[in-house]
């Protein structure tokens, strides 16, 4: 049995009901009527709210932001801030006035407050959103914070407003004061400590990969463990969403870029530069001295010849010095071609135009094993682009591949299946 109220503090809805109440209808009939009236009245307006705005305020909204240059406004319609302002006051509408509506139902009122004060909080909460949105793309517009994790900033506002709403949902559903609900959640936060591990743990190393500037998006990280290799894409509260070089997406935990170890390439992109170290393996046996006719002839080399003028002048007057007996060529000092060749690379390195001449650049020898003798380049390219990096590289070692044998030195290499069957021609058959 609804119970209804006689003395209505709308005038409106008293002037109504006082009118229907003369047509011979019980007071029940003439509440009903009068509310459905003037629900059905509420309802036109409602609607004829939203049209205009939707066909003239949104349309004059998007018209201004256009012929604007900047792009706040662009990013506020993107983000649909003026839908939730306009819905967000069509809802306060409601809100004030479906209670004059239904006055003459206190129970039913009571009711429909509650529920519009409910619509109204997450009303409020798509607006902020909104908003936060909105701030997020400004900020990455700029150049200050367009490689910060801006994502995870806003996760934890987000994560702080729905804790907001929600408690202030439970506190109207309840009845209770969203204090008593906040002291009875004090007793289960090693519940939610558990619950929300991840959450807090992506929080706090999103502030200490911020406040580090350990890793940015857009960098190119590696972190074999996890099969990443490859750019940063995002950067959220819960985890990071990198692209591997075979397009694939990988997706790994934020704190993880705490917790392990990774290589960041920032460094290599800043400075402009990508490293090449690779070694050519050149075999024991074919490094020997060379004979003046030989060195006469590597003169030709242009890039090689000041080299080599200014190691006879300095071996000559070192075996002067010494009085060295020239009969066997261990005694004093000689050139050998591992020497010259070593010194050409270096040469030729250097007069590169697509290695970076600032880095560090050197032609070193290391430890001879079963392989060989290694002499390994360490430089860098210009560019740090890969297409770039590897054409560059191959044209280097294509180059001192084919000059290496004008050194009398031979590339050391494993025997092939070819080779293997040479020598077992050349054996002699009993």
């Amino acid at each position: 049995m609804l119970n209804f109220n006689e003395q209505s503090p709308s005038s409106i809805y008293q002037y109504i009901f006082n009118f229907f109440a003369k047509l011979d209808l019980s007071e029940q009939q003439a509440h009903i009527v009068t509310a459905a009236g003037l629900l059905f009245a509420f309802a036109v307006m409602l609607y004829a709210l939203d049209y205009i705005m939707r066909k003239v305020f949104y349309s004059a909204l998007n018209r201004i932001a256009q012929r604007t240059s900047t792009k706040w406004d662009d990013y506020l319609l993107e983000n649909k801030v003026h839908v939730r302002v306009s819905r967000t006051l069509l809802v306060l509408l409601t809100r004030q006035l479906l209670p004059v509506i239904f006055v003459g139902f206190p129970v039913l009122t009571a009711a429909i407050v509650k529920f519009l004060d409910i619509v109204v909080l997450f009303t409020i909460y798509y607006l902020a959103n909104s908003l936060l949105k909105t701030c997020r793309d400004i900020f990455r517009g700029t150049n200050v914070f367009r490689d910060k994790p801006i994502d995870s900033y806003l996760q934890v506002v987000q994560i702080f407003l729905i804790f907001v709403i929600g408690t202030l949902v439970v506190s109207l559903l309840t009845g209770n004061s969203p204090w008593s609900f906040l002291v009875s959640l004090g007793a289960a936060s090693a519940i939610l400590m558990l619950v929300f591990k991840d959450t807090i743990l992506g929080f706090v190393a999103s502030i200490q990969v911020s406040a580090n500037d350990s890793v940015r998006v857009g960098d190119w990280i590696e972190m074999p463990k996890y099969g990443v290799d490859g750019d940063v894409l995002q950067i959220n509260l819960n985890n990071v969403k990198i692209q591997n070089w075979d397009k694939t997406i990988v997706t790994i935990p934020t704190y993880t870029l705490l917790s392990d170890s990774f290589k960041n390439y920032r460094g290599m992109q800043e400075t402009g530069g990508r490293r090449i170290k690779r070694a050519l393996n050149i075999k024991m046996s074919s490094v020997r001295y060379l004979s003046e006719e030989e060195v006469t002839a590597l003169k030709t080399i242009r890039l090689l010849a000041p080299y080599i003028e200014k190691r006879e002048r300095e071996i000559a007057e070192y075996n002067k010095t010494w009085h060295t007996d020239s009969s066997s060529p261990v005694n004093g000092r000689r050139m050998t071609n591992i020497g010259l060749f070593r010194a050409y690379v270096l040469a030729y390195a250097k007069h590169n135009p697509n290695i970076h001449q600032e880095l560090t650049l050197l032609v070193r020898q290391l430890a001879p094993s079963e392989y060989g003798i290694p002499l390994e380049l360490y430089m860098f390219t210009k560019g740090t682009q890969w297409a770039y990096f590897e054409d560059t590289m191959a044209d280097i070692f294509d180059h001192l591949l084919a000059a290496i044998k004008h050194f009398h030195l031979q590339v050391f290499e494993l025997p092939a299946s070819d080779d293997l069957r040479v020598l077992g021609a050349m054996e002699p058959r009993s």
